[in-house]
């Protein structure tokens, strides 16, 4: 496992509001209101061929948007042979999430998913909070025990909860398809520590066809943090090309999540 840490964090600004605004505003875990339903995607073949065994969905997928940025627009499709949600950012940036019941994961529980891009973009950099683009991303939220958290993060939890009616994820391991940095690199947000990038697929060696990935969530995790992971809240897609300016377009398979027993069938 390669390990790109993230800079030390900046001093607090002296005005901890317009500190708390601006780096809360960065954080792909905390995403202003409104978080409208997607019925279009919710009722989709894609959606009814993801799985998720031993996991209770609360409500249906919905569009997360960021304050006023313009959102990446999702649509239910089809593309290559397969149902997939189509994910079009015109220097957009949101997330399409499924809230689920906080469940610890089984042993073994392996994620199954797939994705197709024609093009990646050449000026991303995860570790450039300037440039933190990616063409497609895979996400798990988690719960945890919150005592351990810096007084940094537990700041930008309060403002997320001001902002959204919900804090900030306990832990947010996201699945990245990257351009630069290799496989099996994790990438610290800038902003908190919670937020851990695992680049899972480089290059685009793979453009322009189905890829598929099946991914052992427990190690991921304890790679990513270093530490056992905690109740599953939420999975999510996020294609995003705000910082950019420029445009990125993505399809995702369905995904499922199932016991390692079953996946061997």
């Amino acid at each position: 496992m390669i390990r790109a840490m993230s800079a030390a964090p900046r001093p607090f600004p002296v005005d901890r509001r317009h500190w708390l605004l601006a780096t809360g505003a960065a954080l792909a875990g905390c995403a202003t209101p409104p978080s409208a339903p997607k019925d279009e995607i919710d009722g989709s073949t894609w959606a009814r061929a993801c799985r998720f065994d031993g996991l209770e969905p609360v409500g249906p997928w919905t569009h997360r948007r960021y304050g006023n940025r313009r959102p990446t627009d999702y649509r239910a499709a089809e593309h290559g042979g397969r149902p997939a949600v189509h994910a079009r950012s015109d220097a957009g940036n949101s997330l399409l999430r499924l809230t689920l019941k906080p469940t610890e994961l089984p042993p073994g529980a392996r994620l199954r998913f797939s994705w197709w891009a024609d093009a990646l973009m050449d000026q991303a950099d995860m570790k450039d909070p300037q440039a933190d683009d990616a063409v497609a991303r895979v996400l798990l939220s988690f719960d945890g025990d919150r005592q351990s958290w810096s007084r940094r993060d537990h700041m930008l939890s309060e403002l997320a909860h001001l902002m959204t009616g919900e804090p900030l994820p306990y832990a947010t391991l996201m699945y990245v398809w990257d351009n630069r940095y290799p496989v099996g690199t994790v990438i610290e947000n800038p902003h908190t520590r919670r937020i851990r990038k695992l680049v899972v697929q480089n290059g685009p060696g793979q453009l322009g066809r189905w890829v598929e990935h099946e991914r052992d969530v427990r190690a991921d995790y304890l790679a990513a943090f270093e530490r056992p992971a905690g109740p599953l809240t939420a999975v999510g897609l996020m294609t995003d090309a705000n910082n950019l300016a420029t445009r990125a377009e993505a399809w995702y398979g369905p995904l499922t999540l199932r016991e390692l027993s079953l996946t061997t069938r």
